[in-house]
């Protein structure tokens, strides 16, 4: 008969992970696709891009003049580790048992579904880590975080965090179109990439749906709206006016005290273009690298990364699961990025 450390294991979890998913939406998993390495340290290059220089002229039989290379930025950083543990509680054990008692597989896989749907909030959590660092990324330049005695801070180095000429909260008076056109503009003239997406807050998509200006041009190019300017109408004017398609992030996240926090903070209007502007980088986990061919514990892995491991206590008899990443958002095109402050202080 198997018992609860036959059922409860990283592969069992894994699967399950795999079968259910995640349910939270996270919008910035497209734009920083995963990848992994071994080791702590991430390395990657911050090119400044810039318009092409026009090829020198030649006469023939004549030595070529050697051009100088575009100007990178070499940047490194030792990923953050991320590991917390849950146990299966005495109460789940005891049902899970009292099942395995009777043979009824139904019986069993419903209390299974249980115990691996507590397990599964670890993972949730792993994944709310990774879209908490590539949105502070996106939204401020930089990832800070602080807990359990441990302090991150990496800059990234954006060059432009701006704000806008009029707070978009005076939408008497405000021209959100023309602080877009401004950093599109500044973005084409010193990389050349054209920027046509955004994430925002509801609050700053908000302020453009009640714009003045912006109200008067969909009124005046699409009558019979009814004086309503819906999301829909909104994110075609956006795109026929100035190329930008607006994605609202209104997503939010528990921190370790229990506070609940944005994605995206409020007043928040970030720009990039097309494409990948980076990679969630993993690095190799101790469980991975001590763990995986032992007999100490069982140990799978899910979403490129993140380790799952199981292992047993016997006083209590317990079945701990331990979830683990080393993590960390690479941003290869920051210097393709356009944060706009939409209320300044």
């Amino acid at each position: 008969m198997p018992t609860i450390f036959d059922l409860v294991t990283a592969n069992h979890i894994a699967a399950y992970w795999l079968e259910v998913g995640n349910a939270d939406t996270h919008f910035t998993e497209s734009l920083f696709p995963t990848q992994k390495q071994l080791g702590l340290n991430l390395e990657w290059i911050k090119g400044s891009k810039g318009r092409p220089v026009v090829l020198n002229p030649s006469a023939f039989d004549a030595a070529s003049i050697p051009r100088a290379r575009i100007g990178f930025t070499e940047l490194k950083a030792q990923m953050p580790y991320f590991k917390e543990s849950l146990y299966v509680d005495e109460e789940l054990r005891q049902q899970l048992n009292l099942m395995i008692a009777t043979g009824k597989q139904p019986l069993i896989d419903s209390v299974l579904d249980r115990v691996f749907d507590d397990q599964l909030r670890l993972l949730r959590a792993a994944a709310a880590r990774r879209e908490q660092m590539r949105c502070m990324l996106l939204t401020t330049g930089a990832i800070a975080m602080v807990g359990n005695g441990q302090e991150h801070l990496f800059d990234y180095g954006l060059k432009h965090k701006e704000n806008v000429a009029v707070a978009w909260s005076d939408t008497a008076t405000a021209n959100p179109i023309e602080d877009i056109r401004l950093a599109k503009e500044t973005i084409q003239e010193e990389t050349g990439e054209v920027l046509t997406r955004a994430m925002c807050d509801g609050l700053s998509f908000r302020n453009l749906v009640n714009n003045a200006k912006i109200r008067a041009s969909i009124f005046a190019f699409t009558p019979g709206t009814g004086g309503i300017v819906s999301e829909r109408l909104l994110n075609q004017f956006l795109l026929d006016e100035v190329g930008i398609t607006v994605l609202v992030n209104n997503n939010r996240y528990v921190e370790s005290n229990g506070t609940t926090v944005r994605y995206v903070p409020e007043n928040t209007f970030s720009m990039f273009p097309d494409g990948n502007l980076g990679n969630t980088w993993f690095g190799t986990t101790p469980a991975e690298s001590d763990l995986m061919n032992s007999n100490i514990a069982n140990v799978a892995t899910v979403d490129t990364g993140v380790a799952v491991t199981t292992a047993t206590k016997t006083d209590p008899v317990q079945v701990e699961t331990i979830v683990s990443q080393i993590c960390l958002p690479s941003l290869e095109r920051a210097d393709s990025i356009y944060i706009l402050d939409t209320n300044p202080a």
